[in-house]
């Protein structure tokens, strides 16, 4: 009831007030990327919808054609390539936005795991393991306010599985931890939270380099 009700007709209503409000701003965001840099302002990419079937997300374009259509995030090493415009709608996650009219067709929630794409065979088949394919994917979740790109794929696919559990409860419990995330996203992009290009594992290799390097993490505390 929760899932198939009250949460799919709050994100009806929230996207329908987030499109109509925010309807100039991506305007003028799409106006400026085809001034910034050659190429669509909007960019469409496969991804992993529930149970595995797929859908066609929509995205600002914050990166130069030139880069590879499929490239993952945290794949990505070039970011001296891209424009300060791109830079900050990459850092403020503007470039998300159309993803509002994804959430309101069905194929996302506001709150749900961040849609795997279509060839990233080892986050689906860590999610598997979790139950955190069988629930619709998110513009936010709780893996992105617990480290977004620095985590690594088991990491987050474990964080998208407490989340598949949470919702799969139900009631005031699942609404509540879906208001968690939700507001918890706010604090997270101010404070650009684990953007981090190329970066995932990087809270990992931190730890590590402070256990291997004792001076290092002293002199930081300083």
């Amino acid at each position: 009831m929760y899932q198939h009700v009250f949460k799919r007709g709050m994100d009806i209503l929230l996207s329908v007030v987030a499109i109509l409000f925010l309807a100039l701003p991506m305007g003028i965001i799409a106006i400026i990327i085809k001034l910034d840099s050659p190429g669509p302002a909007l960019f469409k990419q496969k991804r992993i919808a529930i149970h595995k079937s797929y859908f066609t997300i929509l995205k600002f374009r914050s990166m130069p054609v030139t880069v590879p259509h499929d490239t993952p995030t945290h794949q990505f090493q070039g970011e001296t390539m891209l424009t300060p415009f791109q830079n900050l709608l990459r850092k403020t996650s503007m470039d998300e936005l159309p993803q509002l009219f994804c959430i309101f067709r069905g194929t996302m929630s506001f709150v749900g795991p961040r849609p795997a794409l279509w060839n990233q065979d080892d986050l689906i088949a860590e999610r598997d393991r979790y139950g955190a394919n069988d629930v619709k994917p998110g513009l936010t979740g709780w893996a992105q306010i617990n480290g977004r790109d620095e985590l690594e794929i088991p990491v987050k696919a474990k964080l998208d599985g407490e989340y598949a559990r949470k919702l799969q409860q139900g009631g005031w419990k699942a609404f509540a931890f879906d208001c968690r995330c939700f507001f918890g996203t706010f604090l997270a992009v101010l404070r650009h939270d684990g953007v981090v290009e190329g970066g995932t594992g990087t809270l990992h290799m931190q730890a590590s380099a402070s256990s291997q390097y004792p001076e290092r993490r002293e002199a930081a505390g300083k």
